[in-house]
């Protein structure tokens, strides 16, 4: 059972990246340009994604980091409010999902460097600040990068789990509805040896996954967003990132959003508070 559950979480469905014609067009009519780019990964997978540049660029760019089992195509509803304030945009697909590279995701474990390289690749398009903007896997994501990517101004993340143990314990539990509780004692052994096969066949240890250790860590200014009705990634988890970084994180809960929905709960809110954040931090002058 442990084995089994290893390789679902690990070799994750790739969903196809779909028709990107309608998102092109969206492109073309805010007078935007929109490339094709890639980066080798440390281990060297290749990894694609989208860069956006906006008609009238202030020099400032904006990494957005999917979800999981998701792509650069459900991200790039983002685009336009960066855009349309000068932000280019890099829209990357994550390891295993897809058109990147690599055969297993491991939610932060060599996502982190992954993120650094297009960091690294962004500062030689886009001279002025670097920020991120992840929702759930990509928010978990994105706090590790945290340490690893100094070029970061700042963050806003959207339902980020707090440790890869504590998420595996509430999803496990909801979807086979035995409780969180159950995997934390009775099932906690097929847990166990789920992290140890991985460890051992793939080289990759997945409790190293833990947002909570790379804030603590990091001073990156970083907007945490969650929603109340969230029963995926709860905002508990968002909650207790915030105690373990309010010396510069921010923590905003919307109310009656589920999992990723605060920026259509809240569409005009969300949109000034991530660019607001942004802007409230910026460490490298615009050209």
């Amino acid at each position: 059972m442990g084995a089994i559950l290893a390789e679902v979480s690990l070799r994750l469905y790739r969903r196809p990246l779909g028709d990107p014609a309608p998102y092109r067009a969206a492109i073309q009519r805010l007078h935007a340009t929109i490339e094709d780019v890639s980066v080798a990964a440390a281990d060297g997978a290749s990894l694609k994604a989208w860069f956006v540049q906006p008609e009238h660029p202030n020099g400032r760019s904006v990494v957005i980091l999917h979800g999981v089992t998701d792509n650069r195509l459900g991200a790039s509803g983002f685009s336009a409010m960066f855009l349309n304030k000068g932000y280019a945009v890099l829209l990357p697909d994550s390891r295993a999902h897809g058109l990147s590279g690599g055969s297993i995701a491991t939610y932060g474990v060599l996502e982190r460097e992954d993120v650094h390289r297009w960091a690294q690749w962004l500062r030689t398009r886009a001279p002025g600040c670097t920020y991120l903007l992840g929702e759930s896997m990509g928010a978990a994501i994105g706090l590790q990068a945290e340490p690893v990517t100094p070029q970061l101004c700042a963050a806003a993340v959207e339902s980020p789990y707090s440790t890869f143990r504590a998420i595996s314990y509430e999803r496990l539990g909801r979807g086979a509805h035995t409780g969180a509780l159950f995997w934390r004692t009775l099932g906690r052994p097929i847990i166990e040896f789920a992290i140890l096969y991985t460890q051992l066949r793939y080289g990759v240890q997945l409790p190293n996954a833990n947002p909570e250790a790379a804030v603590m860590s990091a001073a990156t200014p970083t907007l945490l967003i969650a929603g109340d009705k969230d029963v995926d990634i709860p905002m508990h988890h968002a909650q207790e990132l915030e105690r373990l970084c309010a010396s510069h994180c921010a923590l905003w809960i919307v109310p009656g959003a589920a999992h990723g929905e605060a920026s259509l709960v809240a569409h005009a809110e969300f949109e000034n508070r991530v660019i607001g954040w942004f802007e409230s931090h910026d460490d490298a002058p615009a050209p």
